[in-house]
């Protein structure tokens, strides 16, 4: 197939298609066959057979056809998106779109090329053996469509990676300047410790006597703190002891004025009224008692 721009190994894959096409139409049209081959056999066993019958039996066997041929017609659409499922996913490998035109499919020329290719590959083995010796070569792939695509992004890839290169190259260097930088600043930081070695000692001594001092003084404070707090909890003491003696001689005049009160207030005119008040009072409810007495006797 030479003339539809195929070179040899996407030909292989046709041929490969179309021998998987064959066999499929080869096992249908046994099916279909054997319908009619069923028909004779089961049917076709008298000598004369009636208008209705023989309405009935060509009913029958166009259902059966019908079913058969319309299963392998749903069966090829399905084999062919599944073909066409595959390429799709190998073109979106490579971030490629393809395109098809589905008027093509109806190019009488092409459907016809495609029959005379078909009848020449699937003759008997022995001519197809001189056919493929004597077959012409096959004219080198053209360098458009999806090579020329191919062709450009190898280019991009080839320019980014020249890019990529240089600024890798930039990087090194700017990475080996750091790197001297660092190295410098190492030894000068190692000088300078070492020059601030011998004022760091005498700046330490320095600190520790004036924390020395701070200690001694800190000291000092409490222990004169110390003593103060002594001398209080003394004096505390003692005025603890004084105010309670202080709160009972206060408790003792207080029961004393209250004994007082009580004496001087029995020695009012009220006090002694109200006491023979309540002495008669006594006197009656006792004369009451025996009158009561007098009158309900005990049992």
């Amino acid at each position: 197939m030479a003339e539809f721009g195929l070179n040899e190994h996407h030909q292989n894959e046709v041929v490969s298609y179309m021998r998987f096409a064959r066999s499929k139409r080869a096992l249908r049209l046994k099916t279909v066959d054997s319908c009619f081959q069923d028909l004779k056999d089961s049917r076709l066993v008298d000598e004369t057979f009636t208008v209705d019958e023989v309405t009935e039996m060509l009913e029958g066997l166009q259902v059966v056809v019908h079913g058969e041929v319309e299963s392998e017609l749903i069966n090829t659409t399905h084999t062919n998106v599944l073909l066409l499922r595959q390429l799709f996913f190998q073109a979106e490998k490579w971030h490629l779109k393809l395109q098809t035109d589905i008027s093509e499919l109806e190019n009488r020329e092409l459907l016809e090329q495609v029959a005379e290719f078909e009848k020449s590959e699937f003759k008997s083995s022995g001519k197809k053996a001189n056919a493929e010796s004597s077959k012409p070569k096959l004219a080198p792939l053209n360098e458009g469509g999806t090579t020329e695509l191919l062709n450009k992004e190898i280019a991009r890839l080839n320019e980014e990676n020249e890019k990529l290169k240089l600024r890798l190259k930039t990087i090194e260097t700017q990475a080996t300047g750091a790197l001297d930088e660092k190295v410098k600043l190492e030894r000068t930081l190692k000088e300078l410790q070492k020059v601030q070695g011998d004022q760091k000692v005498s700046h330490t001594t320095q600190e520790i006597n004036n924390l020395e001092k701070t200690v001694a003084t800190l000291k000092s404070d409490f222990e004169k703190s110390m003593n103060d707090n002594t001398a209080n909890q003394k004096y505390l003491e003692e005025s603890l002891v004084s105010t309670k003696h202080n709160l009972l001689q206060v408790q003792e005049q207080l029961v004393m004025a209250e004994k007082e009160l009580e004496k001087k207030f029995q020695q009012t005119a009220a006090y002694r009224n109200m006491k023979d008040i309540l002495t008669k009072k006594n006197d009656q409810i006792k004369e009451l008692r025996r009158n009561l007495l007098k009158y309900e006797p005990e049992d």
